[in-house]
């Protein structure tokens, strides 16, 4: 036995797990373009356990530390804007805020896991539980940091494939959720139950998808997000949400290893890309599959398992998941403050956090153009009115999102820049941008394509009318000056002759309008010298004919 665990077990002295799940916002007014949900948790009321937390820019500057400023400076000038805001004031003095809101509850403290066919539970602590929310875009985020001490991998690895599943994707033969953990609960710091899972209640999850069309979440995770709830229940609640993409939430791992050399290719691939755990030599994929895992998903400028001593730092990037693993004996790997557990849980939290929330926003305002086509009555005016509106508001808020949160790099450091390559490209946030592009400026260009339809359509009708009125005009115009001597008639009488000409000319006007679309044509046959008399009188015709449509 070596540290109360069977010799030859691989050891985690200290295992850190971050799960960040973008979740879609529904707009709480109608009437307003941008929605400030995080208004409502605001209020001091008793069903909310929610309080708004301050950036470390609002403190004492004497008391302003060196892993705050070392998490500032990894990123560039843009990018800062958006995390901390600017120093430049305005409206009288306020400093430019960051358009990120950040709301955290204390009351969550431990979280107790009971793993499938082990009878015993592991209780971990509960780091933070945040929800993050953004100006003008309606995703909020929600942020849950746990921490556990002295585990073998292969509860590490269980620990990351199972418990960031907001629903079962199916059912075991013994009736528990599959690929999750039998059972979640979340403790206070007095060990008192706050909520408890439910992914062996398989009747609930079938049940609500048959009736809501959309997916039932864990009630532990509706728990901590309440008083936020979810769209497709009857719960009431101001600010609702739904499912934006994963069902699977993304995480951020942090192993500092007893000795990471212990770990075998299998374990990395197992801790890299979030697979179900196993033997340390037994592979989770055949080699055809994984025989390119290093060159895709590890960064090993300080990791080398050649060299004598400890093998240094390896990071791992999947898109969905971001490692990193180290030695426990190094002091800088597991300084809190200025080594690399502070950077961890700071500026590799930010650095996979932004991708992420580039992903959900797209996908939110793709979701937004298909829900206005869906509405869209091609027959009826008030929703096309309606259509148009919400078009040109989604590509306003497209381009506001362009300028004000989408980039491309986001540091100069080149481990910050690699890793923040390999995670935007393997969520393939760049080619999502193009397409939500795309299918904004398709509706952008319909509705402009319609609005020119329109006005020519106008034009031809004047056009028709000040034809055929000219010939009134010049006539009128030759023959009135002395063939009624109106003005030596009473002004009663020149009242009366005023108003019955105004009635036949108004009727004659609108009756030209209403055969504008018959009447441009026979002007256009007119006008082409090819056609006979014959054809052109049969335009002519066609005027007053009945339309076979």
């Amino acid at each position: 036995m070596s540290n109360g665990q069977p010799d030859g077990v691989t050891l985690v002295r200290q295992f850190r797990q971050i799960l960040i799940w973008p979740l879609q916002l529904v707009p709480i007014r109608a009437d307003a373009q941008i929605q400030k949900h995080w208004e409502l948790l605001e209020r001091d009321t008793a069903d909310n356990p929610w309080g708004e937390l301050r950036d470390e820019f609002g403190c004492d500057p004497a008391d302003f530390k060196a892993r705050h400023y070392s998490e500032f400076v990894t990123f560039l000038p843009y990018v800062r804007r958006f995390l901390y805001g600017d120093s430049r004031r305005i409206d009288g003095g306020r400093v430019n805020e960051s358009p990120i809101r950040v709301f955290r509850r204390n009351d969550v403290a431990k979280v107790r896991l009971k793993f499938p066919h082990d009878p015993v539970p592991v209780t971990m602590k509960v780091q933070h539980v945040d929800l993050c929310f953004f100006f003008d875009i309606d995703i909020v985020i929600l942020v849950v940091e746990i921490v556990g001490e002295d585990m073998p991998v292969q509860r590490v690895e269980e620990t990351m494939f199972r418990l960031g599943r907001a629903y079962p994707m199916y059912w075991d033969t013994d009736g528990h959720g599959g690929h999750c953990m039998e059972r979640v609960e979340w403790l206070a710091s007095d060990d008192r139950v706050l909520a408890v899972s439910d992914y062996e209640k398989k009747q609930d999850y079938l049940s609500y998808v048959g009736s809501a069309r959309g997916p039932r979440f864990a009630s532990h995770w509706r728990f901590l997000l309440r008083p936020l709830v979810l769209d497709h229940s009857e719960e009431k609640g101001a600010i609702r949400y739904r499912q934006v993409e994963y069902s699977r939430m993304p995480l951020l791992a942090y192993l500092a290893m007893e000795d990471a050399r212990q770990l075998t290719r299998a374990d990395f691939i197992r801790l890299g890309l979030v697979s179900s755990p196993g033997p340390s030599d037994e592979m989770p994929y055949s080699q055809r599959h994984v025989w390119d895992f290093e060159k895709l998903h590890c960064f090993d400028q300080f990791w080398n398992e050649e060299r004598t001593g400890r093998p240094g730092t390896r990071f791992m990037s999947c898109g969905h998941a971001f490692a990193m693993i180290g030695d426990a004996h190094e002091p800088f790997f597991v300084d809190a403050d200025g080594g690399l557990l502070g950077q961890f849980r700071h500026q590799y939290f930010l650095l996979f956090l932004i991708p992420h929330f580039h992903k959900a926003a797209l996908l939110m305002l793709s979701d937004r153009v298909a829900h206005a086509l869906d509405r869209l009555q091609i027959s009826d005016a008030d929703s096309i009115k309606e259509f148009k509106r919400k078009i040109r508001q989604l590509r306003e808020i497209f381009l506001r999102f362009t300028h004000r949160y989408w980039f491309h790099e986001v540091s100069d450091q080149p481990v910050a820049k690699e890793l923040y390559r390999m995670t935007s490209t393997y969520l393939g946030a760049d080619r999502l941008y193009d397409e939500v592009r795309d299918e904004i400026e398709d509706m952008s260009e319909y509705l402009e394509a319609d609005t020119l339809r329109r006005q020519a359509n106008t034009v031809v009708r004047l056009t028709v009318v000040t034809t055929f009125g000219l010939i009134g005009t010049v006539v009128t115009g030759f023959l009135g000056m002395n063939l009624f001597a109106l003005s030596e008639q009473s002004t009663p009488e020149r009242i009366l002759y005023f108003v019955l000409t105004l009635i036949p000319v108004t009727v004659l006007t609108f009756y030209t309008i209403a055969k504008s679309k018959r009447l441009s044509d026979f002007l256009e046959a007119i006008s082409d010298e090819r056609l006979p008399a014959r054809a052109k009188m049969n335009v002519l015709m066609d005027v007053w004919r009945k339309s076979d449509g």
